[in-house]
């Protein structure tokens, strides 16, 4: 029965997600959740216990979740922040969508990770005249002098119709490269190009078009700009911040159903100031573990503490995943003093990003930092997915394949 199950599951995972030029649009926002294989072979990973006992007897059906936010989409196969990779991530029950906002030279807002990734995220080197505007044309590697290849693309580098003739590919680079060509592949081996043929790029606009119509909420987030502010001396970061939610209320979103990011403070105090409805759930993602002297073990390294940013009317904070988590004494995973810090405030925690760090073995690598002396295996994942929801109380978590995260929610009765 366990197999026919999961033959089932295969079968109707690989018709969901099959994307294809002649496809027929965006799907309905009532449309069946279809998840795949993956999940099942986390689970058949996973050490046995009371966990995967509990996990193996889940088998559908499922339904969309908020508790599942789709990271730029499904960038684990999927083009980040392309309506390919969203699709793919509202087919798999993502609840919330992500996209990550900055801004072209007429100033319109657009989906991508950074203002300055173009040369890896789409294959503007490969139209001549759009690379000709680059902030820095393709270089060829010198390897025999120990240079790498290099490039620099920027959104602010082309206008809004000229971002749109871009085709989303995965993000990768090889810094080997003596061509173009050879430049705009370099897709790690964990992931896959298979998807990767058509990557149609997105406004901010006609991204709120597309959740819309896909049944999802919205979490954009404001991306720091790589260039000046304010841009040509009058495009202030208070425009820059004013115009995210303007475009919500064009669209005639409910401010309930939009979760505002950025990693600037500064931001999301003006939208709880002069936006309230919005800023009342904006969140704060929280970047200083960049900061030098920052222990997530240590609150008096933490400037603003959880209470100042409480008081502030924050109420909505996403660090990390491995901020969130630590070791006990017998080496079993357990909430930090940040996660309890920062629930004694009274913060809802949203974590980030779980399916970004490919095969776990030995470590798991940045993600899971503060753990990584018990992360064996892909299994692990769910284990820790299991503390960020039962111990640690995470409203959310970012995926990059949200099936997984669908799957976990459904099967332990998360709303």
């Amino acid at each position: 029965m366990r197999l026919l199950t999961l033959l089932l599951s295969v079968a109707a995972g690989i018709s969901a997600l099959a994307l294809t030029a002649g496809a027929a649009g965006a799907q309905s926002a009532d449309a069946a959740v279809q998840l795949g294989p993956r999940q099942f072979y986390l689970v058949d990973a996973l050490e046995d216990g009371a966990l995967k006992s509990k996990l193996q007897q889940c088998t559908g059906p499922f339904q969309k979740t908020d508790f599942s936010i789709g990271h730029r989409g499904a960038p684990l196969q999927f083009p980040e922040h392309t309506k390919e990779s969203y699709e793919a991530a509202a087919r798999m029950g993502a609840g919330i969508l992500e996209c990550d906002v900055t801004f072209t030279k007429d100033r319109q807002l657009v989906c991508r990770h950074s203002q300055c990734d173009l040369h890896t995220t789409t294959n503007i080197l490969a139209v001549p005249e759009l690379a000709a505007q680059c902030t820095q044309p393709f270089t060829p590697a010198d390897l025999a002098n120990g240079k790498k290849a290099s490039a620099k693309c920027c959104t602010s580098d082309i206008t809004l119709a000229q971002f749109k003739i871009l085709r989303g590919k995965m993000d990768a680079s090889n810094p080997n490269a003596t061509t173009v060509e050879a430049y705009l592949g370099g897709t790690a081996p964990w992931r896959t190009d298979l998807y990767a043929t058509t990557g149609t790029v997105l406004s901010h606009a006609e991204s709120i078009d597309l959740f819309k119509r896909l049944g999802a909420k919205f979490t954009p987030e404001l991306k720091s700009p790589s260039v000046n502010m304010p841009y040509e001396g009058k495009y202030t970061q208070e425009d820059y911040a004013q115009q995210l939610i303007d475009e919500y209320k064009a669209a005639g979103v409910d401010p309930a159903e939009v979760y505002a990011q950025s990693f600037n403070l500064n931001d999301v105090r003006y939208w709880i100031d002069r936006e309230p409805a919005f800023g009342r759930q904006a969140v704060y993602l929280d970047g200083r573990y960049s900061v030098d002297g920052f222990k997530h073990t240590d609150p008096s390294t933490w400037a603003p503490d959880m209470k100042q940013l409480a008081d502030d009317g924050v109420q909505i904070i996403a660090p990390p995943i491995w901020m969130l988590l630590d070791l006990d004494n017998n080496k079993s995973i357990v909430p930090s003093a940040y996660a309890q810090s920062a629930k004694d405030a009274g913060l809802e925690i949203i974590a980030w990003t779980i399916e970004r760090s490919g095969p776990l073995n030995g470590g798991g690598g940045w993600y899971y930092r503060s753990v990584k002396d018990t992360i064996g295996g892909d299994g692990d994942m769910l284990r820790v997915l299991d503390v960020l929801a039962q111990d640690v109380g995470i409203r959310a978590i970012f995926s990059d394949w949200p099936a997984t995260t669908t799957y976990y929610a459904n099967c332990m009765g998360l709303e």
